[in-house]
Order: structure tokens, then sequence, then C-alpha cells
């Protein structure tokens, strides 16, 4: 019967690959299939595995080992590199589609610095190995290949490059796998900064930075708006704990939030409605914390580019380039043709382009990102309103104050 892989990846590139890469590496490699067995090899079994392989225990095959690293390699989007029980290291890279382990390929063994007694004499005490065996053992390792640690980050990068195409979507559910793994480890984070924090009431809500995540989003700035996103999950959780349901009505809550702030920044209703229902369907079938927040982290790209819809597509990418320029360096003295010289355009043709895309003029939308930002300065700070309308880009307090009312119809001080 052929084997599941086989189903999937054609046998004859596959080998090709591999052949190559022993040819040109000198490191074996080896398939697996979704056991962990051996399907193919390319080089030989290494005579120091031969004599180790004596010595171990039925319940510590190499096969289970391999299928438990090809299991993390695949939680962790990339190549894995391990060492197996006779302390001697390996590459594996998964083979996935769908999320489902199909196989994997090993490269290895190697060793990363010359052998000593001491790794072998380890060896010996684990698995009752005999000194005869052992001294076996340490002259085979002689013949082992040896790589700086360097290289063998390169050798799991070739192995990335080579395979990761071989399954259709293999590639981008790494991708997936390694956003998420970078989202968790942003939200952790956040978790130890607030417990390290004795000025933190884990009791109030920091609407503060649910204010900035709107102020980001609305004027496009989505690495911004997902770095507070994660800020705001990592207090979610420091303050009531794990509970999926609990953070599902947190995400409800934020959910809204982002809808308003869509059709605030220029989103139809419809479109915002569309998003929202598909989220809500969604939040019905999500059963972990990691996939919720991550669920989350996407909406704000769809809110993001649902803003940008009604922007013509000749347009499009210029405009989300400007807005993400103007979003960035807005406390400076931005001027057009600063922003035109940043997506390389005439700056009477930018600005042409510019209003015909977001229906304001170049001016009118730096100031709008500026009373946004002060806006959120005003509630959430006892900065003077001088300090922060030097901080937002304006040169005094009289026009801040003019354009705030304009933008408003508050000044500053009625506002706070």
């Amino acid at each position: 019967m052929q084997p599941i892989l086989y189903s999937v990846i054609e046998k004859k590139k596959l080998h090709e690959l591999l052949e190559t890469f022993y040819q040109c590496i000198g490191l074996s490699v080896q398939v697996l299939d979704e056991n962990g067995e051996i399907l193919d090899a390319f080089g030989d079994t290494h005579s120091y595995c031969k004599i180790f392989r004596h010595y171990i225990p039925k319940g510590e095959s190499c096969a289970k080992l391999h299928s438990n690293a090809s299991k993390l390699a695949m939680s962790l989007g990339e190549a894995y590199i391990f060492a197996c029980h006779s302390n001697l290291n390996h590459i594996v890279f998964p083979l996935t589609n769908n999320n489902v382990l199909l196989g994997s390929i090993l490269a290895g063994p190697f060793l990363m610095a010359e052998p000593d007694s001491l790794l072998l004499s380890d060896l010996g005490d684990k698995y009752t190995i005999p000194t005869q065996a052992l001294l076996e053992m340490y002259e085979e390792a002689s013949a082992l290949p040896t790589f700086e640690p360097s290289k063998v980050t390169y050798i799991s990068r070739l192995l990335y490059y080579m395979c990761s195409g071989l399954v259709t979507d293999s590639r981008s559910q790494f991708t997936l796998n390694q956003n998420k793994l970078y989202q968790q480890s942003k939200i952790n984070e956040s978790i130890q900064m607030y417990k390290a924090s004795p000025q933190v009431n884990s009791r109030v809500y920091p609407y503060e930075k649910e204010k900035a995540l709107i102020t980001k989003l609305k004027t496009g700035d989505t690495e911004k708006a997902k770095a507070l996103l994660n800020d705001l999950l990592g207090y979610v959780f420091f303050a009531e704990g794990s509970n999926l349901e609990v953070v599902k009505s947190r995400a409800l809550e934020l959910s809204s939030l982002l809808s308003r702030a869509a059709i605030e920044g220029g989103a139809t209703s419809d479109s915002v409605l569309k998003i929202n229902n598909q989220f809500l369907m969604s939040l019905q079938n999500i059963k972990n914390l990691d996939d919720l927040c991550y669920k989350l982290q996407e909406t704000i790209d769809v809110f993001t580019d649902c803003m940008f819809n009604y922007i013509p597509s000749k347009g499009n990418e210029i405009t989300k380039k400007a807005i993400r320029y103007i979003s960035k360096n807005f406390p400076q003295n931005l001027t057009l043709d600063m922003v035109a010289g940043h997506v390389h355009l005439n700056p009477a043709y930018f600005s042409t382009l510019f209003k015909q895309a977001t229906g304001s003029t170049f001016k009118e939308y730096l100031n709008m990102v500026r009373i946004e930002e002060s806006k959120r300065l005003l509630a959430n700070t006892d900065y003077s309103i001088i300090d922060i309308a030097l901080a937002t880009g304006f040169e005094d307090q009289s026009y801040f104050s003019k354009v705030f009312k304009k933008y408003t119809g508050l000044t500053p001080k009625q506002y706070r």
C-alpha cells in the first residue's frame, strides 16, 4: 500500500531534491512517514547508531522520537533542531496538508562539537551500555559530520526552502503557525509586564489603550493596532485568567469597537456588518484561546482593508503606503512634498490622487490624525495643552485649539 505522503507529494521529485541535498551537504537525510518510520534514506545508517540501537529500550524507539519532533516542528512552523536519545543532533522538517502531518524529512545525525568521553559516559549510565560498546561508539563518533551551530541554522533554512513548497498549503500553514507563536509571545510579555507592575489594578480596565487601538485603526496603522490589541489581551488574561468564555465576551466588545472605528474611518455599514457576522460565526467554532486571539488580529486587517475598499485600485496601494507613513510621522513637521517623495510621486499628482482616494486633502487628513492622537492624550494624560499640541505636530497652542474645535466642536480645555 502506498504511503499517504506519496499520494500527495511526487516521490521522484522529492527523491531528486534529497539526493541533491545529501551530495552537496554530506549529511544523511531520510523520508519519514506520519508515525516517524523510515520510508527512504539517502546516506547509510551510521555505525554509531547501529551500536546504540542494541541498548535502547522499546519504549524509547527512534520512530516515536522522530514523530514527536515532527509534530513539534509543525506547531512551530519551521524546521526543528533536536538531540536524539544518543545525544546526536538532527533537523526535522514536517510535511503537512491542511495542518495534518503526512510525514517529514529528517537530516542527521551530526555533531556541533568534537565528541568527548563525558557524552558517552552519560549514555553508558543511562542505558547500561558496556564499556567495550562505549569505546566502539566513541571511535565511530569521530567519523560523524560536525557543523558549527551557525552552519546548522543555514542547513535548517535550506531544508525549509527546499521542502515547504512540496505540499500546496505547507508554507502558508507554517507562516500562520509562526504568526500565532509570535502573537502568543507578545501577549505573554504583556501578562508578565502587568504582573510585575504594582501600580496595575486588575479591576481597572485600560480604556486608554483601547482608545489608542481605535485611533491606530482609523489612521491605518495596523502594526501598532495589533501591538495594542496584544497588550489588551495580555491584560484580559492577567485580570480574568484563561477562561475562554470570558475572553470571548471581551472579544465581542472589541469587535464592536473596531466596527465603529471602521465606519468612522470610511467603511460602509454593509461591509462592516458582513465582517461582524463572519466574526460571530467563527467565534462559535473557536475552541482555544490561541485561535481566538489570532482571529481578533486578523479582524484588524479585515477592518482596515474594508476602510480602503472605496479607494480606486490605481491609488489603493499608494494611498495606503502614504497613510502608513503619515500615521508614523505625524508628530514631525510633515509636508506634502515629504509624503509624495516617500511614495515616489510628483507632489501635485500625489495631492490629486490622495484627495480622490480619501475624500480629504493631505492637510485635512494630517490634521485629523493629529487631532485623534491629541484627543487620546487629553483624555488619558496630565500633559499641558501646549505640550500636547507640540507632541502631535502643531507648532503653537493657538492653531492647535482652532483646528481641534473645527474637528470636535469643542476647545481642548472643554474636551478635557
